[in-house]
C-alpha cells in the first residue's frame, strides 16, 4: 500500500504535463475559400492553404506540398473530413516532417488533366496555382522544395503531374490512386466509363477508348513506361493503397511496372480500404516520405 501511495503522486504529475504538452502543441492556421482569378478556365478557382505556426512570426520561406481531394470532393475536403491541419500539427511538433505550406486546390471532378472537352486544368494548375501561390505566400520556389500528395482522384493527379513535369516536382506520396490498367478502361461497362471518363478522355467504346489521344497523353501506366528513366529517377515516389481498396489492381501493376524498370519507390498496401479513416492514417507517413524528400 505504501508504494502504491508513493507511486500516484508521479502518475499523476506525468499525466498533467503531458497534457500541458499537448495544449501547447503549436497550431497552424488554415485560409479558407481562398481563390485564383483563372484566364485559362475564365472563373475564380477556390483553394483552402495551410500556413504553419511561425508563418507570420518567422522571417523565412517554407517548402510546399499541393494536397489533391478525390472525385465528388473540393477544396475543403483535406480539412473537413481528412484532418490534414491536425495531421501537420501534430508531425511538425514532433519533427517528424519539417515547417511546411499546404495547399489543397479545388479540382472539380476532371481528374486534373487538360480534358478531351476542352476544360485545361493541367494548364490553370501549372501556369496559374502554382505561380499565384509562390508569388503570394513565402514559398521556396525551386522543385527542391515542393511536393505533390492526393487521394484517388488526387492520388492519379499527383503521380501524372510528377511524370509530365519532372523539373516541377521533387516528390510524389499517392493515395489509393485512380490508377487503371488498359485492360480495366477496355472492359469497364459502357454506363461506368461514360459517367467517369467520357468527359476528361472522350467517348468509346472497348478498344477503341485505348486509341483515345486524351487516354494516350494521360495514362499514369503509360507514361510510366514510355518515360525517360533519367526524369523517372528524379522523383521520389511513394505509393500507398488499401489491400481491400477497388483500385489496388491499377496500384499493384505500378508497383511491378516500376520495378522492372529499376524505379526506385516506396509501395505500401495497408489493411484498409477506400475510405477517409485510411486515408487520415496515411497522411502523416506520405508528408514524413516528401519532408524528407525536401532540400533542407
Amino acid at each position: 500500500m505504501k508504494k502504491l501511495f508513493t507511486t500516484l503522486p508521479l502518475s499523476i504529475f506525468c499525466l498533467f504535463t503531458a497534457f500541458g504538452q499537448m495544449t501547447q502543441m503549436a497550431r497552424g492556421t488554415v485560409l479558407e475559400g481562398m481563390t485564383v482569378k483563372s484566364a485559362v478556365l475564365k472563373k475564380d478557382m477556390s483553394y483552402n492553404i495551410y500556413l504553419p505556426a511561425d508563418y507570420f512570426s518567422a522571417q523565412r520561406k517554407y517548402p510546399v506540398v499541393y494536397l489533391l481531394h478525390g472525385m465528388w470532393g473540393n477544396n475543403n475536403d483535406w480539412v473537413h473530413s481528412g484532418e490534414a491541419n491536425r495531421t501537420a500539427d501534430k508531425a511538425m511538433a514532433n519533427g517528424d516532417i519539417p515547417d511546411m505550406i499546404i495547399v489543397m486546390p479545388d479540382g472539380g471532378n476532371q481528374w486534373y488533366i487538360n480534358s478531351a472537352e476542352g476544360y485545361n486544368y493541367e494548364d490553370y494548375f501549372m501556369k496559374e496555382l502554382i505561380p499565384h501561390i509562390d508569388s503570394n505566400y513565402h514559398t521556396r520556389t525551386n522543385r527542391e522544395n515542393r511536393g505533390i500528395s492526393g487521394l484517388s482522384m488526387g492520388g492519379y493527379g499527383s503521380i501524372l503531374y510528377c511524370l509530365k513535369y519532372p523539373d516541377r516536382f521533387v516528390a510524389c506520396a499517392a493515395l489509393s490512386s485512380g490508377i487503371f490498367t488498359d485492360e480495366e478502361t477496355e472492359k469497364s461497362p459502357d454506363a461506368n466509363y461514360d459517367r467517369w471518363f467520357a468527359s476528361i478522355y472522350g467517348k468509346a467504346k472497348g478498344k477503341d477508348r485505348l486509341q483515345l489521344d486524351a487516354w494516350k497523353k494521360n495514362s499514369t501506366l503509360g507514361l510510366m513506361a514510355a518515360g525517360k528513366e533519367d526524369d523517372l529517377k528524379k522523383i521520389k515516389w511513394y505509393f500507398d493503397c488499401g489491400d481491400d481498396d477497388f483500385l489496388f489492381k491499377g496500384n499493384a501493376a505500378m508497383h511491378v511496372l516500376m520495378s522492372e524498370r529499376k524505379i526506385p519507390h516506396e509501395f505500401r498496401m495497408r489493411d484498409g480500404a477506400h475510405t477517409w479513416e485510411y486515408w487520415r492514417t496515411g497522411l502523416g507517413d506520405a508528408l514524413k516520405f516528401i519532408g524528407q524528400s525536401f532540400k533542407h
